[in-house]
């Protein structure tokens, strides 16, 4: 592997909570996601992967050696940060060259590489400008092409995108996925946002309250999610609250589904996951798991419409999404539903 964690735990020294028996592995030229909500622990691992932070227990190496105590500029990491870190007084030629020259390469080496990056990244004809002078986007192209012009053993890019407008976000969302298949770069890519996280990374790993909850590839983590918790992380959802009645009988307190209860025993507690998409809008009466309740909140997307979907005899909606609503009722498939554990410590 090209970098791994191996059951590495740190603790920042105001007890702020930084992570817990981390394990993870990124391959060579693999893109990795590390998603979780603000304080989950999801820089902490960037940062320790960089060297920004020192005493941790357990092992990290990159490309099978540990680096514990190498400094930050002998890991051979490039590291791209949300608010850009180019050098304002150097040209956009410059910028890129400079992590070269730090590493002793020739004048006219440096030169030509920097030009052959910034080719690749659609900035060739703006190598003598001003990152000043340059957009958002282009300076987080910039940015890309400096940390990729030395090969480095491990790319980290921690929410690159977060400071930019959407469309520009999803353009350059697609050329990083593009570049960084090109240049084979093992990537570490930290984020909060899903549709990030999902559409260009091979695996993600969905992190809270310091620990690892989930590792899989997006599709896997969208269909089939660990827990609720990393389903509420993965995709829009409606998690309902149960208690499995018999095997493939589950009941959430307003009605009784059918669904694939799996190992789970009679009486358990769990969490039954539906996604929005999922959902049959005014089906027949005897259709299976129909839910009768009436429409709720609806907000308009264009190609579909998301919109809330009340139960009889409850308050909280269920969310939906298609092209026609539900005015009267809805049913979601036993195949399209996920019987998940229950949080601990939680009863109904």
């Amino acid at each position: 592997m090209s970098l791994e964690f191996q059951n590495v735990s740190f603790a920042y020294a105001d007890a702020q909570r930084g992570i817990d028996a981390v394990t993870l592995s990124v391959a060579q030229g693999e893109l990795l996601a590390v998603m979780g909500r603000s304080g989950s622990g999801k820089s902490t691992i960037l940062r320790l992967t960089a060297g920004l932070l020192d005493g941790y227990r357990g092992r990290i190496s990159i490309r099978g050696t540990d680096v514990a105590g190498v400094p930050v500029w002998q890991r051979e990491v490039g590291m791209v940060f949300q608010q850009y870190a180019i050098f304002p007084h150097l040209s956009v030629l410059d910028n890129v060259a400079y992590g070269l020259r730090m590493r002793g390469i020739s004048t006219a080496a440096r030169r030509s590489l920097a030009k052959e990056m910034l080719e690749r990244v659609g900035l060739g004809e703006h190598a003598d400008r001003r990152p000043t002078s340059l957009s958002g986007g282009q300076q987080q192209r910039v940015a890309l092409a400096r940390a990729l012009v030395f090969e480095p053993r491990v790319l980290l890019l921690d929410e690159p995108l977060a400071a930019l407008d959407a469309g520009i976000r999803q353009q350059l969302r697609d050329q990083i996925r593009e570049l960084q298949r090109a240049c084979n770069a093992t990537t570490l890519l930290v984020t909060h946002d899903q549709d990030e996280a999902l559409s260009i990374a091979d695996r993600v790993a969905v992190v809270d309250d310091g620990r690892i909850l989930q590792v899989d590839t997006p599709q896997r983590l969208y269909d089939q999610p660990a827990s609720a918790t990393v389903a509420r992380f993965v995709g829009h959802s409606c998690v309902m609250p149960g208690r499995v009645l018999a095997p493939g009988l589950v009941d959430v307190s307003f009605a009784v589904l059918y669904a694939n209860t799996g190992a789970f025993r009679i009486g358990e507690k769990v969490d039954v996951l539906m996604r929005p998409e999922h959902v049959q809008p005014d089906p027949p009466e005897a259709t299976l798991n129909r839910i009768s309740g009436r429409l709720g909140e609806v907000r308009y997307f264009g190609a579909t419409s998301r919109y809330d979907f009340i139960p009889q005899g409850v308050s909280q909606p269920l969310l939906c999404e298609g092209r026609r609503l539900a005015e009267h009722g809805i049913a979601v498939a036993p195949e399209h539903l996920r019987v998940l554990p229950a949080p601990r410590g939680i009863s109904l």
